[in-house]
C-alpha cells in the first residue's frame, strides 16, 4: 500500500551562516583568546602576550566595521546579523572590560563606571530581546556606535600601556618609552570616563526612544 505524507514541508535555515555574520560572531573567541593572553602563566606574562593581545582587539575591532560593510557589499544585510553585531559588540567590549578588572590591569576605580556600562548593556539588550519577541529589530543608533568605538579605544590604550611596559620597555631602541606608557595609561583612563558617560547618554536616548517597546504601545 502506498502512503502519502501530506501537510510537510522543508523549510531553510533562518540563520544564514554567511561572511558578515561568522566576522561577527569570530569576535567572541578573539575576546577569549586576547584574555588569555594577558593572563599571567606562573605569575608572569608570556612573552609578547600583551603585544600580540593588542594586536588581536584592533583585528576584533576591525570586523565590527568590516561586517557591516561587506554585508551592504554583497547585499546580505538580515536581521540576525542587525542583532547580533550589537550583541557581540558588547560581549566583545564587556567581556574585556570585566577582564581587566578582574586581572588588576584596571584600578578598582574603574568598577563603577564598568558596573555602569555594564548594566545599561544588559537594559539596552533586554530591550531587543522584547522587540525581537514582538516581530521588531532596533538597529543601533549612532550614539551607540560613538560610545562603542569610546569602549574599544579605551581598551586599546590599556592593552598599549602593558605592551609598552611588558614588552617593548624590554628593546633597548624603545628605551624613551616609559614617558609615553605614562601619558597612554592615563588617557585610557580619562577615555574610559568618556566611554562611561557615553554609555549612559546613548541608554538614556535609547530607552526613550524605544519605550513604546516596553509599554507595548506604538505611541
Amino acid at each position: 500500500r502506498d502512503y502519502k505524507v501530506t501537510g510537510v514541508q522543508t523549510c531553510a535555515l533562518p540563520i544564514s551562516m554567511n561572511l558578515p555574520n561568522l566576522l561577527t560572531l569570530s569576535r567572541i573567541p578573539l575576546m577569549v583568546i586576547v584574555v588569555a593572553l594577558l593572563h599571567p602563566w606562573n605569575g608572569h606574562p608570556l612573552p609578547w602576550a600583551w603585544t600580540i593581545a593588542l594586536v588581536m582587539f584592533l583585528f576584533g575591532a576591525l570586523t565590527d566595521w568590516l561586517d557591516g560593510w561587506l554585508a551592504r557589499k554583497m547585499g546580505q544585510v538580515s536581521d540576525f546579523g542587525k542583532f547580533m553585531d550589537a550583541l557581540v559588540d558588547k560581549i566583545f567590549t564587556m567581556g574585556t572590560f570585566v577582564s581587566l578588572l578582574a586581572l588588576g590591569i584596571v584600578g578598582l576605580w574603574a568598577l563603577f563606571p564598568i558596573l555602569l556600562i555594564l548594566a545599561r548593556e544588559f537594559l539596552i539588550t533586554g530591550l531587543r530581546l522584547v522587540a525581537a519577541a514582538q516581530g521588531k529589530t532596533l538597529a543601533a543608533e549612532k550614539a551607540g556606535k560613538v560610545k562603542t568605538v569610546m569602549q574599544i579605544t579605551s581598551i586599546c590604550l590599556f592593552l598599549a600601556h602593558g605592551a609598552i611596559e611588558h614588552d617593548l620597555s624590554k628593546l633597548k631602541s624603545w628605551s624613551g618609552l616609559s614617558d609615553w606608557a605614562d601619558i597612554i595609561n592615563q588617557s585610557a583612563q580619562i577615555s574610559l570616563i568618556f566611554a562611561c558617560l557615553l554609555t549612559v547618554y546613548s541608554g538614556c536616548n535609547y530607552l526613550v526612544k524605544y519605550w513604546s517597546v516596553f509599554t507595548g504601545s506604538e505611541s
